[in-house]
């Protein structure tokens, strides 16, 4: 495997993504940098950071390499994650080190296609990751010359929808025949799945909400505490 873009200041090292929806408590930048300083302090390598206003805050106050995207819906394409060439540049300039897309075979808004946006974003000399849902998809988005593979979107295209998360065996067949790097991301929630991640042959891991939800992770214990509460109940009456 090649090292990328990045990938030797992030080699094998945890990635934290900071992001918050606009419906969620957390949302807003002073929010975020404080998680990203929080997750620096914590021995992070990178931060992964959605919305320009993000990036740029979260650049400046903890400077460490920065992966970065727009999420973006269009009436006319399920492609979310930074789908127009211009939003990749628009990303790059806000302070992304790495620009992150959406790297599927899903028509895009702008109607161009995956390999034209590709060779457009490199040509400019901004660092891509690809996040994709299938082997299929990493494979063709290494061939168009994305500079890092992620598996970010398994389990959330039509296509994928079911497949349990972390999907640690589309990371390890991809990292098995690839020669840039692969990246574990999504539905990792678990320390030992981040490790596991590494041996199978992951550059680097990304985790986002078991670390930076607080109301994720909170409803995992109230789930937890819930179930156990209704099965003993269940029990009483039996």
């Amino acid at each position: 495997m090649r090292e990328g873009s990045g990938s030797l200041i992030l080699h094998q090292g945890l990635v934290v993504s900071c992001q918050a929806l606009e419906d969620e408590p957390l949302y807003g930048s002073h929010h975020m940098v404080a998680m990203a300083l929080a997750a620096k302090e914590a021995g992070a390598v990178g931060i992964r950071a959605g919305g320009l206003a993000d990036i740029r805050a979260i650049k400046e106050a903890a400077g460490l390499l920065l992966i970065g995207l727009v999420k973006i819906q269009h009436e006319n394409s399920e492609v979310y994650i930074t789908p127009t060439l211009e939003d990749a540049i628009a990303v790059h300039a806000a302070g992304a080190d790495i620009v992150a897309i959406d790297g599927t075979g899903r028509p895009r808004p702008d109607g161009r296609s995956l390999a034209a946006v590709l060779a457009e974003v490199k040509a400019a000399g901004i660092p891509v990751m690809a996040d994709i849902a299938t082997f299929e998809e990493g494979m063709q988005a290494a061939e168009w010359g994305a500079d890092y593979i992620s598996t970010t979107l398994s389990g959330y295209t039509a296509e994928t929808q079911g497949i349990p998360l972390p999907n640690l065996d589309l990371l390890e067949r991809l990292a098995a025949v690839l020669q840039v790097p692969v990246v574990a991301e999504g539905g990792i929630c678990e320390p030992g799945q981040a490790a596991a991640a590494l041996g199978l042959g992951a550059a680097f891991v990304v985790v986002g909400s078991a670390i930076t939800r607080p109301q994720w992770i909170a409803a995992r214990y109230v789930r937890a505490m819930q179930e156990r509460a209704d099965g003993s109940g269940a029990e009483a009456e039996g």
